[in-house]
């Protein structure tokens, strides 16, 4: 979540997951993936910004400071679902050799 500024300086908090697309023209225009456009103060590059530290923060609060932790996570991850669709893969030639 991110607190960003309405044009009238109106303080809103937004999820940063739910933003399909950020326009400048001239005025920084979020659209979410509902739909919804919000207009903010803020630029387009603070608006990534923002969203780039909230991401940083998660990550922190699941993994610490341990960058490593956090790739050795990734790729674990990454393997699993490299296993899983190999599996289902060779499940399928079985059955296709099968027939």
């Amino acid at each position: 979540m991110i607190a960003l500024t309405r044009l009238n300086s109106h303080q809103i908090t937004v999820n940063c997951d739910l933003i399909r697309l950020i326009e400048a023209s001239p005025d920084t225009m979020l659209t979410m993936v509902s739909g919804e456009k919000i207009v903010v103060l803020e630029t387009r590059e603070e608006v990534v910004a923002k969203a780039l530290a909230w991401r940083v923060e998660l990550l922190r609060s699941a993994f610490g400071d341990n960058p490593t932790a956090i790739g050795a996570e990734m790729a674990a991850s990454s393997l699993a679902a490299a296993s899983a669709c190999e599996a289902v893969h060779a499940s399928r030639f079985r059955s296709e050799q099968a027939a």
